[in-house]
């Protein structure tokens, strides 16, 4: 985590099955490193949960509880579908804006809570 850190994330919540996020509701600059890495233990202790990657706009994973590879993929690839879905919410109402996305497939879900300066991707298996 780097110093001097602004950017917040508003709050969002999902409850889904056996999974709450609601953590990310303060500034990033109020959080002391502790307190950031117990919510993402939190969050990554709930049953099912595979992974949480947290990236910035540019699509830079800033931190993730999952391997190099996995994490570049995710980030890569959910970077650029969370861009579009903005972008599509805004084309259809400009006075909106893209507040939650759920993903679910056959093996997996994948929550993401955009916010102007990062995402919050979460990761987990459905089944459980």
């Amino acid at each position: 985590w780097g110093e001097g850190w602004t950017a917040t994330l508003q709050p969002s919540v999902l409850v889904y099955g056996r999974l709450f996020i609601s953590s990310f509701s303060a500034s990033f600059s109020q959080l002391c490193k502790a307190e950031v890495e117990e919510t993402l233990k939190r969050l990554q202790s709930q049953k099912g949960v595979q992974g949480i990657i947290v990236v910035n706009t540019e699509g830079i994973p800033i931190k993730s509880t999952m391997d190099n590879p996995t994490t570049t993929q995710y980030a890569s690839l959910m970077h650029s579908f969370i861009l579009k879905a903005r972008s599509t919410v805004r084309e259809i109402d400009p006075q909106n804006d893209l507040t939650f996305l759920r993903i679910r497939s056959k093996k997996n879900e994948i929550m993401v809570a955009p916010d102007k300066d990062y995402f919050l991707i979460v990761i987990q298996n459905p089944t459980e």
